[in-house]
């Protein structure tokens, strides 16, 4: 699970990136900035339900602060 979760903020960065590169490219002349913010955005909903879905079926527990 610690590398799913890696992983998938290694892919929120980098579709941020992307964004970033884009918007500085394009001038705000293309809509590929949008496609990669939209990128981000599922890919931070699929984390988040992700988790939850796993945490409800047990394969993953909450061991809280220590």
């Amino acid at each position: 699970m610690k590398y799913y979760v890696a992983i998938a903020f290694v892919l929120i960065i980098a579709s941020l990136g992307s964004a970033l590169v884009f918007i500085m490219r394009d001038k705000g002349k293309s809509n590929r900035t949008v496609g990669a913010l939209a990128m981000r955005v599922g890919l931070s909903i699929l984390l988040f339900v992700s988790i939850l879905v796993l945490n409800h079926f047990g394969y993953i527990q909450p061991t809280g602060i220590r």
